[in-house]
């Protein structure tokens, strides 16, 4: 069934409205994302000399700390990162469905695996689901703090340490590019990448008390410190993908808005038609 003119003029003016608002959220996207990316290049150089330190104690002592070693893996772990609102293009979709296969993949029973939640979308997708959570984190500012995840970060290294998991992994959607967000899955425990760099530390440094106790402290740091990390790196993700869904949506805006303009000048064309039509018609009778 045609639109009349008033309708179409009226669906003109609701998708106008609609473009506005995307074109002003792809302008603040664009702005946090600026931020984001600042930030997330601004917390490795902290995280690698971290791991440096680390290398260097490790390969100078014969102590092996429990987060160093692997161990048969009966339970593992996943602390995923999502973002807590959507309006982010496939983003979240994505992330969640590779941890689904992974799962379905890798486990035949959910006593094998415990998932750590960080935004609401995971939270709501997993629970939506019945995937039990042994903790969760909402509410994250699109600048975090450290202490916004400490609480999750020091429950899943501290569940490792007392070897009630045997692997944690971390999730995440690694930021590209602002056209390009990978759902990315690292290795965080045990710390075999730590392991790999002892040889290649050769910085000498004094510790005091002992190696040892420094070690105990700086590993259940730098694990943590990785995952802020990743928060950091999400975070980035998130407001590139929005920008470039909403991008997006204001471009299809525009198409829409020149296809009703057209079918409105039509309709208004032949409206004018068929009226002259009328008044030929009344003239001749």
């Amino acid at each position: 069934m045609a639109l009349g003119t008033r309708e179409i003029k009226r669906r003109i003016k609701s998708v106008k409205n609609t473009r506005q608002i995307t074109k002003a959220m792809k302008m603040v996207a664009a702005a946090k994302l600026r931020r984001a990316q600042e930030r997330a290049q601004a917390s490795r150089p902290y995280a690698e000399k971290m791991k440096d330190v680390i290398s260097s104690i490790a390969s100078g002592t014969t102590v092996k700390h429990p987060m160093l070693q692997t161990r048969p893996v009966r339970k593992t772990g996943y602390l995923v990162i999502t973002s807590d609102r959507g309006l982010a293009g496939g983003l979240n979709s994505n992330l969640l469905r590779m941890v689904v296969n992974t799962i379905k993949e890798r486990h035949a029973s959910k006593d094998e695996y415990v998932i750590f939640a960080v935004g609401k979308k995971g939270r709501d997708f997993f629970n939506k689901l019945g995937y039990s959570l042994i903790d969760e984190v909402t509410g994250i500012a699109d600048s975090p703090n450290f202490a916004d995840i400490k609480s999750i970060a020091s429950k899943a290294v501290t569940l490792f340490a007392e070897e009630k998991i045997d692997e944690l992994n971390l999730v995440y959607s690694k930021f590209q590019s602002a056209l390009t967000q990978i759902p990315t899955e690292v290795r965080l425990l045990p710390l075999g990448e730590v392991e790999a760099a002892n040889a290649a530390a050769k910085v000498s440094y004094e510790y005091e008390p002992s190696a040892e106790e420094v070690l105990n402290d700086l590993l259940p740091k730098y694990a943590e410190t990785l995952i802020f990390s990743a928060l950091l790196d999400s975070k980035a993700s998130e407001q590139g993908a929005r920008m470039t869904a909403m991008g997006n949506a204001s471009d299809n805006a525009s198409d829409m808005i020149g296809k009703l303009t057209l079918t409105f000048n039509r309709a208004r064309q032949a409206a004018i038609t068929q009226e002259i039509s009328e008044i030929v018609a009344g003239a001749n009778a």
